[in-house]
């Protein structure tokens, strides 16, 4: 419940601080004394579109806060913990600048509006004077219907699921249209992988083979100019590199010097005489594996050729040809994956819109049996307002088949008839401004009653009744503030003399400057503020004893 409201600054209120209780609580005062203000910025706590405007003239910014004991109320303890925010006190917080910069607070932390009002509507709910208007929309029966058969989280876990279905079959179209070309491309990366297999090229092959086709191609040439190497570095009989190396050896073996450089030189010609060995033995090995095979090359030959034939066909070098295969070979797995993907959201589609069905048909058997109780208890009020000829029906039509919508399978629409033996129509139809007034506060009253919000709202939602009717307004918005905390501003006595606690709003000038006071009456005061609102300015001892009637204080 809401426990206290602070203002600073804002429109005429300089400073305002108001302790708030459990039960009924009456707000009046006289017309232009500022009894919207409070609710204004109250409103402004919850989320409530700001205006730098607002800001009373002379400061720089205004201040609102707003109190809440939440200890029994569990869905704004959870909300709270799901932010990561103090769950053990709910203190909101709205401040405006003369710059038209405005921010919100939950318990200190700095939030988001639309964060600010999903809390609020567990905390506080509005009947506005104007609710009458929104009575002609239809959206707004189906809204009611919901709050009544206390579905209207049900209401919101349908809207979320038929959005999680359309997020997901919206992705399976755009899937799907890609789908033709990605076929396509398959069909394409298939038969180039085919071709390719056929192919059977290895990773190095085309290196290996344009290296053998060279050797095959100029053997001859080879064969003839490694004989004549091994004949110059070790073969030939009368003269070659390994005999000359002795020679030089054997010269140098005969200095008798113990020089460096005689012992350096001799040692260069020993690895002189190695290096030559180990070369005569690999160009000898080399020679070996060189043959002349016509057959060979021409197998060689036919082999690159294919390969230069792919490659032209691909528009890639030889050398390319193996990574180019791996790349089709990829993106051929990518799009069967692609493939598996757009099955796997076909049925994670299909089993959106299963919940979402399943869900929105629970939804339906709901509106249909609080339909009838809400039909009942509406009409049940209707007489009491006065309107004893008038009968509410609740009209429930199936959508058609591919006509589903984010707030379930059918379309809730409100019809009334206010003459005996007429057919129920529509209220635009039917109902005048005045008759449109008390079936709005007959189905507020009603969804009250089985609200889960703790705190009520009502502003003069009494306009345009008076007498009988507003005795028993009052009587009705007392027994709701025995299980509520409810705030009622009103113009009509009778429904002022219910309240368990009264509140009088009052404008005074000070200074040159029009302030805004809110005073809890007591008894007392009571008594005169009921009397004023039964009689005007003059308050006549006649009024005075109406008053403490009213109030159940005569005798």
């Amino acid at each position: 419940m809401l426990t206290q409201l602070n203002i600073r600054n804002y429109a005429i209120v300089e400073e305002l601080d108001l302790e708030l209780e459990n039960g009924m609580t009456v707000v009046s005062g006289e017309t232009g004394a500022g009894k919207s203000i409070m609710l204004d910025a109250l409103g402004l706590t919850l989320g409530d579109r700001a205006d730098m405007g607002s800001v009373r003239k002379g400061a720089e910014r205004a201040e609102i806060i707003a109190s809440f004991d939440i200890s029994n109320i569990p869905t704004a303890r959870k909300w709270l913990k799901h932010q990561d925010l103090d769950d053990d006190e709910c203190i909101l917080r709205r401040v405006i600048t003369t710059e038209g910069r405005s921010r919100s607070y939950i318990n200190g932390s700095p939030c988001p509006i639309n964060k600010v009002r999903e809390l609020g509507e567990y905390l506080i709910e509005i009947h506005g004077q104007h609710e009458h208007q929104r009575l002609l929309k239809k959206d707004h029966h189906r809204h009611l219907l919901d709050a009544y058969s206390g579905k209207g989280e049900l209401a919101g876990t349908t809207r979320k699921l038929f959005r999680h279905w359309q997020g997901l079959n919206s992705r399976l179209r755009q899937l799907s249209a890609q789908s033709e070309e990605q076929t396509a491309r398959l069909q394409l990366l298939s038969y180039q992988a085919e071709e390719l297999e056929q192919l059977g090229m290895a990773e190095g092959e085309y290196e290996k083979l344009a290296e053998e086709q060279s050797t095959l191609a100029n053997a001859g040439e080879i064969l003839q100019s490694g004989q004549q190497v091994l004949q110059l570095t070790s073969q030939d009989e009368e003269i070659n590199c390994l005999s000359l190396l002795n020679q030089c050896q054997h010269l140098l073996g005969k200095i008798k010097s113990s020089s460096p450089s005689v012992r350096q030189t001799i040692e260069m010609l020993n690895s002189a005489q190695i290096q030559i060995e180990e070369a005569a033995q690999e160009i000898s090995h080399y020679m070996d594996r060189v043959e002349l095979n016509p057959k060979r090359q021409a197998d060689v030959e036919e082999r690159l050729s294919s390969i230069f034939d792919m490659a032209r066909k691909h528009r890639i070098s030889a050398e390319q040809m193996p990574q180019f295969y791996q790349d089709i070979q990829k993106e051929l797995e990518g799009l069967s994956m692609s493939d598996q993907a757009l099955e796997q959201l076909h049925e994670e589609t299909e089993k959106a819109r299963q919940a979402f069905i399943k869900s929105a048909e629970t939804l339906s058997a709901a509106r249909k049996k609080a339909s009838l109780a809400l039909k009942n208890d509406v009409n049940k009020q209707l007489h009491s307002l006065g309107m004893t000829a008038a009968e509410l029906s609740v009209s429930i039509t199936p959508y058609d088949k591919d006509q589903l919508s984010a707030h379930g399978l059918e379309e809730v629409e409100f019809l009334i008839t206010t003459n005996a033996g007429q057919p129920p129509r529509p209220l635009n139809k039917v109902a005048s401004g005045g008759e449109l007034s008390r079936i709005s506060l007959a189905i507020q009253v009603i969804t009250a009653q089985t609200s889960s919000t703790p705190t009520l709202i009502f502003d003069e939602v009494d306009v345009g009744i008076g007498g009988a009717i507003a005795e028993v307004v009052g009587r009705l918005l007392r027994q709701l503030g025995e299980n509520s905390q409810i705030l009622v501003v009103t113009h009509q006595p009778q429904v002022a003399s219910q309240g368990h606690q009264h509140l009088f709003v009052s404008k005074q000038t000070v200074k040159d400057k029009t302030i805004t006071r809110i005073d809890r009456l007591n008894m007392n005061q009571r008594v005169g503020e009921v009397a004023r609102m039964l009689g005007g300015i003059d308050v006549t001892e006649t009024s005075l004893d109406h008053a403490r009637e009213m109030l159940g204080l005569d005798g």
